[in-house]
């Protein structure tokens, strides 16, 4: 027997007592992770995750992160790219990271070998399906499976969150929309290189006030292989790289290559951040000596 849906959320009443809700995924209750600039302050998240529970009260959601600045989709992004690929083959990733809601922007349902990515399509997967195979992207448009009445305004609610709902329970992948060829890439800031130097920037700082750059360790490493090198941040110097936090002098800046496999700025027992006073887009430079 299909589980009631509450009055207020009508649904396509042939998806709701059909097959939609007797099959689940292969591999058992389907993983749901949610990125959104939303925060905690408000209903937006609880309110996704209700839309989400009374379609397939199986699911298993996992919040990634609700922080993200309003608006931010660079930060969205990069939380999404170091984020998704930690959660089982078979996962759905879910970012209403989305200052264009309710324009002529696409609705995006996109399938990878191993993962199911729903997002708005301005540029927020684009850094995380960068060299993913098996491709296939979905514009979702299929009105059967929206709420209605679907407001303009929350499109997580009304359009995203049954989305990732239906296919959690097993719905065709192609049933969403209509197939096309490509996606909206985000312009990530570029490290620039030249023969003595790296020159990359600050591009997500996290709650305890290290700073990420977007110099990776394969580029590093292919940058200075044997070499002596200073690292430089606004007026401070750095001469080595460290493996742990801990191996920094007490209020000292440090670099490390994070967990994330990312050149970090960081401050033994304090905030590189504050101490620097450092945001999102400050240069940081690597130098051969």
């Amino acid at each position: 027997m299909s589980p009631a849906l509450p009055d207020n959320i009508r649904l396509n009443k042939k998806l709701a007592g059909g097959m939609a809700y007797k099959r689940k995924r292969k591999g058992g209750v389907s993983v749901i992770s949610l990125i959104t600039d939303f925060g905690q302050n408000d209903n937006f998240v609880g309110v996704i995750k209700g839309v989400i529970l009374s379609i397939n009260p199986n699911a298993k959601i996992v919040d990634i992160c609700h922080e993200v600045k309003p608006h931010d989709i660079l930060t969205g992004a990069f939380l999404l790219k170091s984020s998704f690929k930690y959660f089982p083959k078979g996962s759905l990733h879910l970012v209403v990271v989305d200052p264009g809601v309710g324009s002529e922007r696409k609705n995006l349902l996109v399938k990878t070998k191993d993962y199911f990515f729903i997002a708005p399509d301005n540029g927020v997967l684009s850094p995380a399906l960068k060299g993913q195979v098996s491709l296939k992207i979905i514009e979702i448009t299929n009105k059967n499976y929206f709420l209605k009445p679907t407001s303009d305004t929350f499109h997580g609610r009304d359009i995203f969150a049954p989305t990732v709902a239906y296919l959690s329970k097993g719905e065709d992948f192609s049933k969403f929309g209509k197939r096309i060829k490509s996606i909206k890439e985000l312009r990530l800031p570029q490290v620039k290189i030249t023969s003595k130097d790296l020159i990359g920037e600050i591009i997500y700082i996290d709650r305890f006030g290290n700073l990420v750059s977007n110099i990776d360790k394969e580029m590093l490493d292919n940058f200075i292989k044997d070499k002596k090198f200073r690292i430089y941040i606004k007026d401070k110097t750095i001469e080595k790289l460290s493996h742990s936090y801990s191996e920094g002098t007490y209020l000292k800046p440090l670099a490390l290559i994070d967990s994330f496999n990312y050149l970090e700025i960081a401050l033994n027992w304090g905030s590189a951040c504050n101490y620097l006073k450092a945001k999102k887009g400050a240069e940081v430079m690597l130098a051969v000596t």
